[in-house]
């Protein structure tokens, strides 16, 4: 089998959808198949990175295109950026792609869908789209004005046309499915492969062993940690309104922020203004690292904003799985990542805006080790079972296994 996959990012970039690229073109290369990359000469954090035009990783072909490089701060150039992708990666899938090939399209930039369906269409190859949000959706969710109105219609026009010439849409999760299977108007080529972690990288460590905790002065303290990227669709008034009412407080509770993201500078003016000696930054940390730093949090908060249930799915969820700790989840109470933490006894959820609930799940907590303890124990051994990375490499080889010879086209 030949699979030509295109995201902006790829290793060695640090973002999540790079990672689960990575993940899983390093894995079908090492099972026989050749596969190749399109991406960006960029990184996430860092949109004038030269990464070299071709490469080859672990026996993954990688063609990084160049683009325009204003990064992610504007919106005009971001959207710049996206455009000169679309050209430059559709002109490389065109010269990479052959009869029969297996193309598989992100959604990094949103709608490159729509650039890599025409590809599919037009050298007889098969689409698999693997849907990490659903756009132009959370954008319109989020408020995003240029996006709105005939805009959006036109933009979700050509997405579900893509959708409906997939052989395959790969989602995250229930909720995304039965949006998707209903844009794409055939939710029979719908499929839930959740993202991963992998549970031999990354291991609980207790706090007694961890360097990280003495290195940032954390030793004796309750640590609330928020790992991972920062974004948009992430709320965190709840979290600073939490923060703020345990500070100064008899117990020694400290926030603790690790990774970067569009939110990450408001964050800090906030933390700022507000005098909270509570709360910390750090920068993303390296992957060999992930156990020592997603187990230097005692427990862990998840945050998505209500209006983008179904849109998205957080894929930070699983490194804490793999780290062996109770996660707090803030957002839609009647949502799918509430209902799977309380369904499964991994931590609880707690609405948005409700920073003293928020506050009195963290104290629970705080007050109870065996709770953590068994909670920890339950998330561990839920990512075991049914998200470590090598479930979902199965997953995705059936999958890409038992695709029809011939594109289907809706």
């Amino acid at each position: 089998m030949r699979v030509i996959f295109t995201n902006r990012y790829f290793y060695p970039d640090h973002s999540a959808t790079s990672q689960m690229l990575s993940d899983l073109a390093f894995f079908l290369a090492g099972a026989g198949h050749e596969v190749c990359v399109v991406t960006s000469c960029q990184r996430y954090d860092d949109a004038a990175a030269g990464l070299p035009p071709r490469a080859r990783i672990d026996g993954v072909d990688v063609h990084r295109v160049r683009t325009t490089r204003f990064g992610r701060d504007k919106l005009v150039g971001r959207a710049l950026d996206y455009v000169t992708f679309y050209l430059a990666a559709g002109w490389a899938l065109w010269r990479l792609t052959r009869a029969g090939d297996v193309l598989v399209a992100k959604t990094d930039p949103p709608l490159i869908s729509v650039v890599a369906a025409m590809v599919a269409r037009w050298r007889g190859a098969r689409l698999v789209n693997w849907v990490q949000d659903v756009f132009p959706e959370v954008a319109e969710a989020l408020g995003v004005r240029a996006l709105g109105g005939p805009q959006a219609e036109v933009l979700r026009w050509l997405r579900n046309w893509a959708f409906g010439a997939a052989a395959a849409n790969v989602v995250l999760g229930e909720r995304m499915a039965e949006v998707v299977g209903r844009a794409g108007r055939m939710p029979e080529r719908t499929r839930v492969i959740p993202n991963w972690a992998d549970m031999e990288a990354i291991r609980p460590v207790a706090a007694a062993d961890n360097p990280l905790r003495r290195e940032w002065g954390l030793d004796g303290k309750f640590v609330v940690c928020y790992s991972g990227n920062m974004g948009r669709v992430h709320e965190f008034d709840t979290i600073l309104d939490a923060a703020q009412g345990l500070a100064g407080g008899a117990a020694a509770v400290v926030f603790l922020f690790i990774g970067d993201g569009a939110q990450r500078r408001m964050l800090e003016d906030q933390v700022h203004r507000r005098g909270l000696a509570n709360v910390q930054f750090r920068p993303y940390q390296d992957r060999a690292g992930l156990s020592f730093s997603l187990c230097v949090g005692d427990m862990h908060l998840v945050s998505q904003r209500p209006e983008v249930e179904g849109y998205v799915f957080p894929s930070k969820l699983y490194g804490i799985l793999a780290a062996g700790r109770p996660v707090v989840f803030v957002g839609d109470p009647e949502g799918e990542i509430s209902q799977l933490i309380e369904r499964d006894g991994i931590g609880a959820a707690v609405r948005q805006g409700d920073a003293v609930g928020l506050a009195e799940q963290l104290l629970r907590l705080q007050g109870d080790a065996a709770l953590r303890e068994a909670m920890g124990a339950r998330a561990r051994a839920l990512l075991c079972e049914r998200y470590d990375k090598r479930i979902a490499f199965m997953a995705w080889a059936a999958l890409l296994g038992d695709l029809p010879a011939a594109k289907l086209t809706g």
